[in-house]
């Protein structure tokens, strides 16, 4: 099994500095997305609009390095910046980063770390969108909510991991084999 270099760690470090500022950055976004939805009755869709970023670490760090754990690593990597440069959600970001990291590593272990393309991906995405839900019905509450505003919630989340960790994590992935940064 492959392991990491010297590139792999400097790559996977300013991977986690970027998304842990990103992170960061999302935190007032959240906090605003939230008021604006409120009087709607659709606060709680505010996180699960913008999880979609809020995960993409993971599944990035996954699809680049093709290393078991890379993708909790980074994700945790990140979560710690976040944390460390004054993120609103103080030690509660690790936990979830750690969260959100094993949620990645899951699409990949799914297929033995041997498939690194749209389906391990894709999976990757599937598995962190399922396990951040389930983590949102344990320690926010979303266990109180309605069915019907569980699967709006659901379908959002999915389509928004869908979208960052999925489409533009490809992008990213594609851009960084074609400046070789990483390699195919």
């Amino acid at each position: 099994m492959r392991k990491f270099s010297l590139k792999d760690v400097i790559t996977l470090t300013l991977i986690a500095l970027f998304f842990g500022v990103i992170y960061w950055i999302l935190g007032p976004i959240y906090t605003t997305l939230t008021a604006a939805l409120t009087p709607f009755g659709l606060a709680p869709a505010a996180n699960d609009i913008l999880e979609g970023v809020w995960v993409m670490a993971g599944p990035l760090a996954g699809l680049l390095f093709r290393v078991p754990g890379s993708a909790t690593l980074v994700e945790t990597l990140a979560s710690i910046v976040e944390m460390f440069i004054g993120g609103q959600f103080g030690a509660a970001a690790v936990i979830a980063g750690l969260v959100q990291g094993a949620g990645a590593e899951l699409g990949y272990l799914v297929t033995g770390y041997k498939v690194w393309n749209w389906l391990s991906l894709s999976l990757s995405v599937i598995f962190v969108t399922v396990v951040t839900f389930i983590r949102e019905m344990i320690f926010y509450g979303y266990s109180k909510y309605s069915l019907g505003l569980l699967v709006m919630l659901f379908i959002i989340r999915l389509v928004s991991t869908f979208i960052f960790s999925g489409v533009i994590n490809m992008m990213i992935v594609k851009m960084l084999q074609r400046s070789h940064v990483v390699s195919n």
